[in-house]
């Protein structure tokens, strides 16, 4: 099921994801020349550091919410020329003209339910020998608040939290090469003031549009209070590859 975010208060609360966008960035390579795709921008704050290590290269930002684009359009305004703005989804082909040198993704993949198509299509746009770096949730990530789901009668959840295994075989069958995939855990305390907005707008988002307008906040009240302590047991999937072929390494 697809929905629009909300992108302003994404922005105001996402210090946790740009924290490991930027991390995620730093493993990257670049000339500074590139055309590097970011799949799954969102409000473009990260999207704003990778542009300064391009001062000759662009950025395509993609990313399925309409809300997201506009508010990483509102914050890139002064390097437009350089950036291409994509609404569309990972999981089906990719509506980019040409090829791209890289791809970068943080916070992203598991909203994408079907990973083989997922890779397919990154490699359909990407040049041979182009890297891919991406970060997502991976494995047992957010345990605790599944658990916590559960207990309130919501068995359904709307992530793939690859493990390292199936992700490595997907990445080789969908044309990629020099592989490597590992998990890490990535605890993280949010402002407890804070927990209702990040449940309602990061996590619980997808599952609240299944449920009646009117049960909606009672069940962000109901997983918040037991969550009070702001304690997110995030476990992070790491991906370094290349797209296979003859390119420059």
């Amino acid at each position: 099921m697809t929905r629009e975010w909300d992108a302003a208060t994404y922005d105001r609360i996402g210090a946790p994801m740009t924290r490991w966008g930027l991390a995620v960035l730093e493993r990257l390579a670049l000339r500074g020349d590139e055309r590097v795709l970011d799949a799954g921008c969102g409000s473009g704050r990260v999207t704003a550091q990778l542009l300064e290590r391009l001062p000759r290269g662009s950025v395509v930002a993609l990313d399925a919410s309409t809300q997201m684009i506009d508010q990483a359009r509102e914050r890139l305004a002064a390097d437009a020329d350089r950036v291409e703005f994509v609404v569309a989804d990972l999981g089906r082909p990719l509506p980019i003209d040409g090829l791209v040198d890289a791809v970068l993704s943080t916070a992203t993949f598991h909203w994408v339910l079907d990973h083989d198509a997922l890779f397919r299509n990154l490699a359909a746009v990407m040049r041979p020998g182009a890297p891919l770096v991406a970060q997502c949730g991976g494995g047992d990530n957010l345990a605790r608040v599944r658990a916590v789901m559960r207990d309130l009668g919501e068995a359904w959840t709307p992530w793939n939290f690859a493990w390292p295994d199936e992700t490595k075989r997907r990445l080789a069958e969908a044309g990629f090469d020099d592989i490597h995939v590992w998990l890490h855990d990535e605890p993280t305390e949010i402002p407890p003031a804070q927990v209702p907005d990040f449940l309602r707008t990061v996590i619980l988002g997808t599952n609240l549009l299944r449920r009646a307008p009117e049960e909606r906040e009672p069940f962000v009240g109901a997983v918040a209070e037991r969550l009070a302590d702001g304690r997110l047991d995030y476990v992070r999937l790491n991906i370094m590859a290349r797209r296979a072929g003859r390119g420059p390494r």
